[in-house]
């Protein structure tokens, strides 16, 4: 059914909102005080045409923008989006009764992104490699990204050259590709099994354009050159496919905060730790236990540890935060906690630290509602919300990170 609408607000999602007699309609692409053509299938909209364009509304930099699902704002305005970006993590702290001033946005450059997920498959007409259409599993083409730091960008023709020797048939895959400081790691997953010779062809590609690291599956085929995530002063060799701050300088902009409340932090424990990018860096001033679930970040964040100088000691455990959780006994021993906890957040972990009398915690989260509901729980049990820094590090997408930054007086024992 075409209609015509008026567009009111804009969803979490970052999708324009019209509200109609029979209820609510999501249209990707607008803004609001818009009135579009849309083509409406239930509460869904697709965007026919702008009839009357918003003042905010500007020319997308990207030529994929609309065709592609990876990004979905970027015929907004910056210093709407910024706000947008804001208020996307105080209407998450306004609902959990939570009153604090934000301070400004860290912004994110375009084509500054070092680790992109791409989707790919095969088809007659030959290898898609790009991301999928919004709201669709359709596979989406592309020929560039304006998020994605240009060496990865230059590199999607390898990527579909080596696309089509390691994927034989028609299945969707992913390949994570990821910038680092000696070239690009390149990690295949959800592919079928790949025959021996095939594995070989794509090694030989790999080493002729000196890529770093090829892995199939969690498996690497070839490692020309180690890896290298520089946290801090540190190297650190990821192990492939795995969790990494997506922007260089908005981790660095994060831990630039945690640092700063946790200087005199004798003790820091790193929960969620991940591969180190807080923990090595913390360990310039402070000892640090780094605690993860799996076993291959902690890996590589020990022997990034032990073959650099100038740090404090540094330990390692492996432990499921989610049915495991420290206890508040076990964080009394240390003066400062930093965690960063998938999008699910940590909520039996945060009641543990609402009980501790830890004097310094930073909360990191990719997901406002999560964090929101944790800082409350910490609130509750006695600490101050010191601080909350918006982060854009996911540009031009309704997501946004942030850095929680609170305090408790240390109890007389």
């Amino acid at each position: 059914m075409n209609v015509r609408l008026k567009i009111d607000s804009l969803g979490g999602q970052g999708d324009g909102v019209a509200r109609t007699e029979r209820g609510q309609v999501f249209v990707p692409f607008t803004l609001p005080g818009e009135i579009v053509n849309v083509a409406v299938e239930r509460d869904r909209g697709t965007l026919m045409a702008v009839v009357e364009p918003s003042p905010l509304r500007v020319e997308p930099p990207c030529r994929h923008f609309g065709t592609c699902g990876g990004c979905s704002l970027q015929h907004m305005d910056d210093a709407a989006y910024r706000a947008f970006k804001s208020e996307r993590v105080a209407s998450a702290l306004k609902r959990e009764r939570i009153d604090v001033a934000l301070e400004p946005l860290i912004a994110c450059a375009p084509d500054s992104r070092r680790r992109v997920v791409l989707s790919g498959r095969r088809t007659v007409g030959g290898m898609l490699l790009g991301y999928h259409r919004m709201q669709s599993a359709e596979i989406v083409d592309i020929e560039e990204c304006r998020i994605a730091v240009p060496s990865i960008v230059s590199a999607l023709p390898l990527l579909r050259d080596l696309a089509g020797i390691v994927c034989q048939n028609t299945k969707p895959f992913h390949v994570t590709v990821t910038s680092t400081e000696t070239g690009h790691d390149v990690a295949f997953a959800d592919v079928d099994d790949v025959p021996d010779a095939a594995r070989r062809a794509a090694g030989d590609m790999a080493i002729r354009q000196k890529l770093a690291r090829l892995s199939i599956d969690g498996d690497i085929v070839v490692e020309h050159h180690r890896p290298a995530i520089r946290y801090g002063s540190v190297d650190v060799s990821p192990p492939p496919g795995s969790f990494l701050q997506a922007v260089a300088s908005a981790e660095e902009a994060m831990a630039g905060l945690i640092m700063a409340h946790l200087a005199k932090a004798k003790r820091v424990a790193d929960l969620f730790c991940g591969s180190g990018a807080f923990a090595l860096r913390l360990a310039h001033g402070s000892e640090v236990h780094a605690v993860e679930a799996e076993a291959a970040p902690l890996a590589a964040l020990d022997r990034g540890f032990r073959f650099s100088t100038g740090l404090k000691r540094v330990t390692t455990e492996k432990r499921d935060l989610f049915r495991r959780p420290l206890t508040f006994k076990e964080l009394d021993a240390f003066d400062g906690i930093v965690f960063d906890p998938p999008r699910a957040g940590a909520e039996d972990q945060s009641r543990q630290i609402a009980r501790s009398n830890v004097p310094k915690v930073a909360a990191v989260s990719c997901n406002p509602a999560t964090l929101a509901r944790d800082l409350r729980i910490l609130i509750d049990g006695g600490y101050k919300l010191v601080s909350v820094t918006p982060v854009d590090q996911f540009l031009w997408s309704p997501h946004v990170e942030a850095v929680a930054l609170l305090e408790k007086p240390r109890k007389r024992r």
